[in-house]
């Protein structure tokens, strides 16, 4: 379903058109909806094998990051052109060494350096090639920090791979039509009727919850398949060992 088949559906449902549902007002329905339902894919696949990405992105969702000699933390939310190219979720980190080679960092905590007995300041404090990365509100800290080229390449050296938002309409997408949301199809439509829940809800029309109903219905179907996706992988029953002592 295009975006105007969207804006089409919506219209019909709410009994509007163009002059009192205008383009602007849709836009804004619309991608509120879609960022939200691809949240939820994201966070309903997050732990299993088949993470979800919106498919319209042409390339996987990775930053390659210049550091600066000395400095062991980088802001999430620099990275990315767009706002729908801003990290949600992280992946992996990779930095890049003097030779060329890429190397995968490990994740670690601060309460995990805590439990070393180690103050935070003195933890890998000389700068070399980084080993591990903390999460921390909007940062990814590196231990040690990069050194200045002696033994890790500064410039792109430090790769983010990452989940991100929906790739939101444009009002251009819109006057074009063609473009369609990135989740399977069967679904499309939940976006229209979550448009016309938010437009009678704020008009006060007393057919809201039927959109609403509908919309939760098909949302339901949409986190039921996406989390069921993963066909090919096949069970395998183990032997567990169990320690008596």
């Amino acid at each position: 379903m295009t975006i105007a088949d969207i804006g089409t559906l919506t219209r019909f449902l709410t009994k509007t058109n163009s002059t009192t549902f205008t383009e602007a007002q849709l836009l804004i329905f619309v991608n509120n909806s879609y960022e939200r339902i691809v949240g939820k894919l994201i966070a309903q696949t997050s732990g299993g094998q088949m993470k979800f990405g919106d498919f319209n992105y042409t390339a996987f969702p990775s930053f390659a990051v210049t550091m600066t000699n000395s400095e062991p933390a980088y802001d999430l939310t620099d990275w990315g052109t767009t706002d729908e190219e801003a990290i949600l979720t992280i992946l992996g980190v990779e930095v890049l060494d003097n030779d060329g080679n890429w190397h995968t960092l490990t994740p670690i905590t601060l309460d995990e350096i805590r439990d070393k007995g180690i103050a935070l300041s003195e933890y890998q404090k000389t700068d070399g090639l980084p080993l591990e990365y903390e999460k921390r509100d909007n940062q990814i800290i590196l231990y040690p920090a990069p050194d200045n080229g002696v033994s890790v390449t500064l410039s792109g050296g430090l790769r983010v791979y990452s989940l991100r938002t929906a790739d939101r309409f444009t009002s251009a997408e819109v006057t074009t039509g063609t473009k369609e949301p990135g989740f399977p199809s069967p679904w499309h439509d939940i976006i229209a009727y979550e448009s016309s829940y938010q437009y009678a809800m704020a008009n006060g029309m007393p057919n809201a919850g039927f959109y609403k109903s509908e919309m939760d219905r098909k949302e339901r179907e949409l986190m039921s398949f996406i989390f069921k996706r993963n066909q090919d992988d096949r069970p395998i029953m183990t032997n567990k060992t169990i320690n008596y002592i």
